[in-house]
């Protein structure tokens, strides 16, 4: 873009685009590899901090489970923990009805691939306008000029990652202290309040009773009597970049990481 074009630009859309070239600069390039190989883990007992972020800042992931038929994608309500008083191990708190087809998938196959992401998820009009699709965010948000704005924004500068996690799934004990203890931590980690509400305003949403109680309506799936509270252990995962940049990770434990370490010092090499 030419010069006086982009000083004719609002001062806004300048700081965007000079964030989006920041952060492009910033972000670390990724492994370029074949996506069906895992040459170069990284071994560690804690997450990769990118995707330690990611999973503290999403809203939702999705839950993969499988019979011995076909996978079955559900999206989630969830809480990372990098550990508990009762697993010192990175987890991954979920609520899921016992009748359900994810629970009847983990009974009989308790390993989970999970996928979170940074990415803005809602789909921008194409070029083409196409009359059978109803618009996401609704029509109304094109009426407020800073709706339109954050709609817009270059999403590959303030995206960065897709984090896929895998790991073993158990249910907790009904009334043990380890599952009182987890609902009540995830509850607090999903009661929104007012953010929710306000996000509705902002895109011209019309709200519903759900919606409005304080925490998004996430209650009703957390705290209801037939709940079941279930557990991830987080084993392993692969980080993906909006390039196509892949970078894979294990976890261990705290003392094989250490082992590891030793190893590198006394052979020199890292």
């Amino acid at each position: 873009m030419d010069e006086k074009r982009r000083a004719a630009q609002p001062a806004c859309v300048r700081t965007l685009e000079f964030l989006s070239m920041s952060m492009t600069e910033i972000q670390p390039p990724l492994n370029w590899e074949a996506s069906a190989t895992a040459t170069h883990p990284q071994v560690s007992s804690s997450l990769p901090l990118e995707v330690e972020t990611c999973l503290k800042n999403a809203r939702f992931l999705h839950l993969a489970t499988c019979d011995a038929l076909y996978p079955h994608v559900s999206l989630m309500n969830y809480t990372y923990l990098p550990s508990t008083p009762y697993d010192p191990n990175p987890v991954i708190i979920m609520t899921t009805n016992p009748s359900s087809k994810k629970t009847l998938n983990l009974i009989n196959n308790p390993r989970v691939s999970l996928l979170v992401h940074d990415w803005i998820s809602h789909r921008p009009p194409t070029r083409i306008p196409d009359p059978t699709r109803e618009s996401s965010p609704p029509p109304q948000a094109t009426r407020s000029s800073l709706a339109s704005l954050l709609l817009n924004i270059n999403t590959s500068a303030l995206s960065s990652i897709s984090a896929t996690i895998n790991g073993t799934a158990r249910m907790l004990e009904r009334g043990s202290e380890e599952e009182t203890w987890c609902k009540d931590r995830h509850l607090e980690n999903n009661t929104f309040g007012d953010q929710v509400r306000e996000e509705q305003g902002l895109f011209g949403a019309a709200q519903n009773p759900a919606s409005t109680e304080g925490d998004g309506g996430a209650s009703c799936f957390i705290e209801g009597e037939e709940v079941r509270v279930m557990l991830v252990g987080v084993k392993e995962g692969r980080i993906a970049d909006w390039k196509g940049g892949v970078k894979d990770w294990v976890i261990v434990p705290p003392e094989e990481e250490e082992r590891r370490g030793r190893e590198i010092m006394t052979n020199g090499v890292s």
